[in-house]
Order: structure tokens, then C-alpha cells, then sequence
């Protein structure tokens, strides 16, 4: 028999926990939906139905165990409170609405925040895995070993790079659970000063190494309903952010409205108090021009800040970044797919889960990257766009 795709709700990213504990201690009543895309044109989720299903009947069923509910507690930013939630939660399969139409898939998440806020990350790694033992039942895994060697090579040979780190941040959409634990594995054994760790917890918990994050899109779209006013949402959610952790888990998303708004709101007081700056979307050399550019405009040194970069990366963008960029700042990557699902030729699906709406109001991002932009709602798409000063993008309604 198959073993499950997910078997501990460990086995998902850290922010999930981070966020999720900062909404039971301040938004423990906000209701949200979440929307299912797949980006990739024409995919067929026919046969894979049934089995998605069974997996996601599987996930609702998982408990943490007391020595997984004691990691959490021995991350110092999680507080004995949320550990005790915790220790009573299940993920709720009423929660999650599925359905196959002429083969494309439907699926969406409605409920309180608090309660499924859990779901993305393993549900899109269901998907992927299950679509992938579909479609590629046989995979040739000395061939994936050979490219995996071939990053490590890389990484471990470059010129230019002595300090070069970077983590793993690829769960979402990994071609099995399997390979992902031997990815993980192999990069702390084999590259142990560059490999920084991974964003999984179950993982981290694995090779002993702390794991990597803080925030995701979700928690600033959310404070566009939250927040006393809209041009008010990023400060209100980075506010709360602060408030929550202290100084912790300090590195800030900046491409919910954009980078260019979320400079603007983005002032002394806030870049004082986090550490540095993720990258999601759009030209990450224009991004960190910009967010060097703004370092310095309030007198403060780049070089103290950390500038983290997530989007679509390879291992050979992430040494040309550093490389351009290394005396100037901080760099860190965070590497997805590339390493987690470069087992077969074809590409990967692309697919996310975003939150579209938060207690009856439509969210949105707007990204720094055509086609991201994810709203139910053209005319809040619109508005959206208008009180932040930035151009409004092509709507795409899931």
C-alpha cells in the first residue's frame, strides 16, 4: 500500500505556525476563503481525483504528537498557549470544498483563519505528489541524483561565493515527500556551511537545523479587510507583526501591493525594526536596487540587513545574485521547486492556493509579476489598485 503524502502536520512550512498563532492571539474570529490555481495551461486532474480526495481525508485525520507538540514549544518565539491549542487541533475536512469539472480541478478552503490556515502547503503538496505517482509512475532516480550532484557541484565550485548560503522552500510543489527528505538530507551533508536549512518543519526537525521563515502574502491580504483603512493594511499588518514576535522572525514581505507602495510604507520606524526584505516577484536586481536605495535614504547601512530572494529561483540565478549584490548586503535564497521537483523533463505544475477573501471581503495581491494576481473581484482589484498609486493588473478569477 502507498504510503500518504502527508503524515504529520509537521510537514508543512514554518510561517503556516507563525501566522497562525499570531491570528488565535489577534483575529481568532476572522473567516477567510481560499482559491485553488493551477497556472499550467490544460492539466487533466481525472484520474487523480479520487486519490487527492483520499489524502486530503488522511491530513484531517493527523494529530501532533507530544515530541512533535515539545519541538514546537523548544522554538522560543512560539508561546505556551499556542503550543496548547495545538495540542487539541485538527484540520477540518467540512472546511475544504472539492470538486473535478471536465477535468480541471476545483477546490477551495472556507472557514475561520485560524482553523484553515493550515491547509495550503500540504494540500498543494497532495496535488503535486499525486499527480506526479499519475503521470510519472516510474521516474529514472539515478538521473535525478545525477542533477542534484550537479547543484551541489555548483554550489560547491563556484568562484565568488564563499559566503554564499541558501535554504530549501520547496514543499508546496515537490515531486514526492520521499525525495524532498533526500534532498534536504543530502544538501546538510554535503554542503553543510552553505545548505542554511529548510522551511519545513518535519525536516528541520530531521537534520536538527532551525527552520527558516516568518510571513507569507496571506497575513498582509488579510489586514485589507482588518485593517482600520486600506491604504492603512501593510502598516496595520506589520504592526501586529511586531507586536506579535518582538523583534523576532524579522524579514518582511513587500509584494502584496507591490514594492514600490510598500516602500512608501515602509519608513524609518519599520526598517529599523526588521531585519530585511523577501523578494516574490518581479526583477529581483530592479527589487533590490530599489531596497538599497531606500536602506539608504534613511541612513541606514544595506549591509546590515538581510534581503532574502523566493521567487522561481535556480541555483544559478541564486549565485548571480549573490555575486552582484554580496558587498552591498545580505543576501539568502530560498530555493523551491528547482530542488524538490527537477526529477523528470517535464515541467512542473504551477499552482498556488491564495486567501481571495477575509470576513466577506474580497483580498488581493498585486504583484510585481504579470499574471500573479489572484481576485474574485475585478472592481476591488480595481479600487485596490487606485488607493495604493500602482497599475491595476489583469484580473484572474481562479
Amino acid at each position: 500500500m502507498t504510503e500518504p503524502v502527508i503524515t504529520t502536520l509537521l510537514d508543512t512550512d514554518l510561517y503556516k505556525y507563525t501566522m497562525m498563532q499570531a491570528v488565535l492571539h489577534q483575529h481568532p474570529a476572522a473567516e477567510v476563503e481560499y482559491r485553488f490555481r493551477c497556472r499550467t495551461p490544460n492539466v487533466d486532474f481525472s484520474r487523480c481525483f479520487d486519490d487527492i480526495g483520499r489524502e486530503i481525508d488522511h491530513l484531517c485525520s493527523l494529530q501532533l504528537s507530544d515530541d512533535e507538540l515539545d519541538y514546537l514549544a523548544g522554538l522560543d518565539y512560539l508561546k505556551p498557549d499556542f503550543i496548547h491549542f495545538l495540542r487539541l487541533f485538527r484540520l477540518d475536512r467540512r472546511f475544504v470544498y472539492l470538486e473535478c469539472i471536465d477535468g480541471r480541478l476545483e477546490l477551495a478552503i472556507r472557514g475561520p483563519w485560524l482553523h484553515t490556515i493550515l491547509f495550503e502547503v500540504p494540500l498543494l503538496a497532495i496535488i503535486s505528489e499525486v499527480y506526479c505517482r499519475h503521470h510519472h509512475a516510474r521516474p529514472d532516480w539515478q538521473h535525478a541524483r545525477t542533477k542534484l550532484q550537479q547543484k551541489i557541484a555548483l554550489v560547491a565550485h563556484a568562484e565568488g561565493s564563499e559566503g554564499f548560503r541558501f535554504s530549501d522552500f520547496g514543499t508546496r510543489r515537490r515531486f514526492s515527500a520521499r525525495w524532498h527528505q533526500e534532498v534536504v538530507q543530502t544538501f546538510a551533508s554535503e554542503l553543510p556551511e552553505q545548505f542554511s536549512g529548510t522551511s519545513n518543519l518535519a525536516l528541520s526537525r530531521r537534520i536538527g537545523r532551525p527552520p527558516m521563515g516568518t510571513m507569507a502574502h496571506e497575513f498582509l491580504q488579510a489586514f485589507q479587510a482588518l485593517g482600520p483603512r486600506l491604504i492603512d493594511s501593510q502598516k496595520a499588518a506589520l504592526d501586529a507583526w511586531v507586536r506579535e514576535y518582538r523583534g523576532r522572525l524579522g524579514i518582511a514581505l513587500t509584494d502584496v501591493v507591490g514594492m514600490d507602495a510598500f516602500l512608501r510604507d515602509f519608513d524609518l520606524y519599520f526598517a529599523k525594526l526588521f531585519d530585511g526584505l523577501r523578494h516574490d516577484s518581479g526583477d529581483p536586481v530592479i527589487w533590490t536596487e530599489k531596497a538599497l536605495a531606500h536602506y539608504r535614504k534613511l541612513k541606514i547601512d544595506p549591509c546590515s540587513k538581510r534581503l532574502v530572494y523566493s521567487d522561481a529561483l535556480t541555483v544559478d540565478k541564486a549565485l548571480d545574485l549573490y555575486r552582484r549584490f554580496a558587498g552591498q548586503c545580505r543576501p539568502a535564497f530560498g530555493i523551491g521547486t528547482h530542488l524538490t521537483n527537477d526529477v523528470v523533463d517535464d515541467k512542473p505544475l504551477s499552482m498556488v492556493i491564495k486567501m481571495t477573501r477575509c470576513n466577506g471581503q474580497a483580498v488581493a495581491k498585486l504583484s510585481d509579476s504579470p499574471g500573479k494576481a489572484m481576485c474574485e473581484d475585478a472592481g476591488y482589484l480595481t479600487y485596490l489598485s487606485h488607493v495604493f498609486g500602482v497599475p491595476a493588473p489583469a484580473v484572474n478569477q481562479g
